[in-house]
């Protein structure tokens, strides 16, 4: 994100140089206010040029009228929001991201004055954050960018609103979600070279920085609380496991914390059962899950939540080293129970059943959620569009639903139960550590079940929506950050004092 950007936000009826970012519905007549605001000479325009532009007012379209008659503006941009049906759905965020891609660099005056859609204070934060989010771009390895930024004026972005105040007092939490969703995004993006397991451990010990308690488990340590399943997936690599424990401490001393667990396998071959050679850089995001839970433990500390968190993230490296776990070995958990290698590239679930066990044996969490880039499976049923939602709580689900649909982070429930457990039974261990190629996400979530006992849980399986996700008005790079969002809402909505 480029840090000479700016956004304000003023109140209704200035305008300034540059762009002029206003909206029309279907009919294509903007409010009364903004019609007054911009004149009647340029809202016949905005007719005249919608006719010629063959322009319907249709959501996320846009039509830009270069130097208009009658305004001081050098470009007026007219954003459709639709129909009364329409408008009655609206997302404020992917909206923010929608105006953020209209602007060419320059100073910019969005009038957030929508045609039969009340912008409140929290709306028009949303639209913020959407502004912000499109910003974001990962090119620090690009020895050129330097040059090319010189050359760009400072950009400025003035949201207009009925009451800035208001509004800048709830932008701040927002900012520190932004905070939270970049964080991930940056370290999804981070190449493998540079972000190893200790490397991964020590981004998130900065966050020591707001309050947040880090403690780091090396091999030394994990292998006296005997993880075995997380150790064998480490053991290919000369670079050595670690997990860290993050907790934030913003609730009532006595209050039972809530849990999130990342998987972080920082590359992944697939280890002996080797993955083939056609994509196989995507596997630097194979710890998607980790960094979500990074970025969120650093949301809710910076915008210091009333509640208290834990964090853990297993990172790993999968790699077929000489010393790499084979097919056909069986490996002990921390909780006891053994586990049939069938399939070394069905290793995220070996990283997470040793920090699951540990998280609830430890804190005695009100509930757990885990975060992967578990299944390609989970593509097959979904595509790109929903994240895989597993648990054994119905209310922890519906919590989960209801956070993804106001936040465009959508999750859809899938079946978890005997039928997929039978799958993953073994004849010389307790389990093992594939169920086959049917049904691959759902016994692939039995098998984390095994390691929760009676704390509440739910699995995200987040192969879709995390890395390699599809482009839209907030994400245009690799990596979304998907979760931060998310997760955040559901604390805010459910869990802070």
């Amino acid at each position: 994100m480029a840090e000479s950007f700016k956004i304000d936000f003023q109140p209704h009826g200035k305008v300034e140089s540059g762009d002029l970012i206003v909206f029309v519905g279907d009919n294509l007549k903007p409010t009364p206010a903004v019609a007054k605001l911009i004149g009647s000479k340029a809202v016949d325009l905005i007719a005249k040029a919608a006719s010629a532009e063959n322009f319907k007012g249709k959501p996320k379209s846009a039509m830009t009228i270069v130097v208009p008659n009658g305004l001081t503006v050098d470009r007026l941009i007219v954003i459709g929001v639709g129909g009364e049906k329409e408008r009655a759905d609206v997302d404020f965020v992917q909206l923010g991201g929608l105006i953020s891609g209209k602007t060419n660099g320059k100073t910019a005056t969005a009038v957030l004055d929508l045609p039969g859609i009340q912008v409140s204070p929290e709306a028009a934060a949303d639209i913020a954050l959407g502004v912000q989010m499109r910003r974001y771009s990962f090119d620090r390895y690009k020895t050129k960018k330097k040059d090319e930024d010189e050359k760009k004026s400072a950009a400025r972005l003035v949201l207009s609103v009925a009451d800035p105040a208001a509004v800048k007092k709830v932008y701040k939490a927002r900012e520190s979600v932004l905070q939270g969703v970049n964080l991930a995004r940056d370290l999804v993006n981070e190449p493998p070279n540079v972000l190893g397991p200790q490397e991964f451990a020590a981004r998130a010990q900065e966050l020591t920085k707001l309050g947040v308690q880090v403690e780091i488990l090396d091999d030394k340590a994990m292998k006296k609380l005997g993880m075995g399943a997380l150790l064998g997936v480490a053991q290919g690599s000369v670079r050595g496991g670690r997990i860290a424990i993050m907790r934030w401490n913003g609730g009532k001393a006595n209050d039972k914390p809530i849990a999130f667990i990342g998987k972080g396998v920082v590359f992944d071959t697939g280890g002996i059962s080797i993955k083939p050679a056609a994509g196989m850089e995507d596997m630097k995001g194979d710890m998607a899950g980790a960094a979500c839970v990074v970025g969120l433990m650093h949301a809710l500390a910076s915008r210091k939540a009333k509640a208290n968190v834990v964090g853990a993230i297993g990172l790993v490296e999968n790699m077929p080293d000489g010393n790499a776990q084979r097919p056909g070995d069986i490996v002990t958990t921390m909780s006891g129970q053994t586990i049939e290698i069938i399939n070394t590239d069905a290793e995220g679930r070996l990283v997470l059943a040793d920090v699951l066990w540990y998280v609830q044996d430890r804190f005695k969490p009100k509930f757990m959620v885990d975060l992967a880039t578990l299944t390609g499976a989970i593509l097959v049923a979904l595509a790109q569009e929903y994240a895989g939602l597993f648990s054994n709580n119905d209310e922890l689900a519906e919590r989960l639903a209801v956070a993804g649909k106001s936040t465009g982070e959508r999750v859809w429930r899938m079946p978890i139960g005997p039928e997929f457990d039978k799958m993953i039974e073994s004849k010389f261990a307790d389990m093992k550590n594939t169920g086959g190629r049917f049904g691959g996400s759902s016994s692939a979530a039995a098998l984390l079940q095994r390691f929760v006992n009676d704390t509440p849980w739910a699995h995200l399986d987040i192969a879709g929506t995390a890395m390699g996700s599809p482009q839209s008005e907030i994400n245009r790079g690799w990596a979304s950050g998907w979760g931060v969002r998310l997760l955040d809402r559901l604390v805010r909505d459910h869990y802070e004092a």
